[in-house]
């Protein structure tokens, strides 16, 4: 008893010797929370500690408070307070999920890797209520499925864990797309069954046609990668579709301009070809006009 008080009082540590949790799936950014947070540590210091465990070489691995940490280096202060607790990892990866998703503002790809990882924990553990660090996760019991369980403790379905979780056989660069808004929750889901190369192909032809994939178009596109493949000739014509309030843009059909290139041209090489003769064209009506 003596050595967990011992290990639960607020210690001071130097940042110096304290390492991010490995595999964190949450990450730092310079967003106005960030700033909000460093200007209050700059006049305040670090009110709420962190929450660290012993780790190799005498460092102390951070399981809550790397924004925190962050903050403080950027402000210049050499040590912050800790509370230093001995866990495994199974524990440790549940009190890092569940100390960041009451953030405000969590990205996508954020959400589906904490998820991941707090599923995966659950179910390595047994999902033993036991384990679990109190005040972290609802005491719900043994018997619920686990996604079920991490639904009902941040107040989502099932079927919304789930497809969250999907998110993480997205490549990254869609991934980064889908946190940045340029593609939809619903069709990343659904474009999360595409095979890797697919996807790979899936950025060239979104690159040539401009668009990105609505969710009929990531659900046809799921579809021909299950029935046997999805070849990018596939996904430029059926990204190339006007798509309904959308009528003003331009859009060519593959066939339509394959026959003017070479076989080995890529839809981003035609897409180049194209734009440099759609230039050298309006200088040559600009030369026209002026005489």
């Amino acid at each position: 008893m003596d050595d967990e008080k011992q290990m639960d009082r607020v210690q001071k540590i130097p940042l110096t010797e304290l390492v991010p949790f490995k595999d964190h799936p949450f990450k730092v950014v310079e967003d106005e929370s960030m700033l909000r947070t460093t200007e209050s540590i700059s006049m305040f210091g670090v009110l709420t500690p962190l929450i660290a465990r012993p780790a190799e070489d005498g460092k102390f691995e951070i399981i809550s408070g790397h924004r925190r940490a962050h903050a403080a280096e950027a402000v210049g202060l050499t040590d912050v307070p800790v509370i230093v607790r001995d866990m495994d990892d199974d524990v440790a990866k549940i009190l890092v999920v569940d100390s960041n998703l009451q953030r405000e503002n969590i990205l996508p790809s954020e959400r589906a890797f904490a998820y991941k990882m707090k599923a995966e924990a659950m179910k390595h553990q047994g999902s033993r209520s036991d384990l679990w660090i109190e005040g972290t996760s609802s005491q719900l019991g043994t018997k619920l499925r686990t996604d079920e369980q991490i639904a009902r403790q941040v107040g989502e379905s099932r079927n919304q864990i789930q497809r969250f979780i999907r998110l993480t056989n997205l490549i990254p660069e869609i991934l980064e797309m889908v946190d940045q808004k340029r593609i939809a929750f619903n069709p990343a889901v659904e474009l999360s069954y595409l095979k890797p190369e697919e996807q790979k192909n899936l950025l060239e032809a979104i690159d040539f046609t401009q668009a990105t994939p609505s969710v009929s178009q990531a659900m046809r596109l799921k579809k021909l990668s299950q029935e046997g493949g999805c070849k990018l000739e596939d996904m430029c014509e059926i990204l190339a579709e006007v798509k309904k309030g959308d009528l003003e843009r331009v859009a060519f059909k593959s066939e339509q301009l394959r026959k003017y290139f070479p076989k080995s041209y890529t839809p981003r090489q035609m897409s180049d070809v194209i734009l440099k003769l759609l230039d050298q064209w309006q200088k040559k009506r600009q030369c026209d006009k002026a005489r």
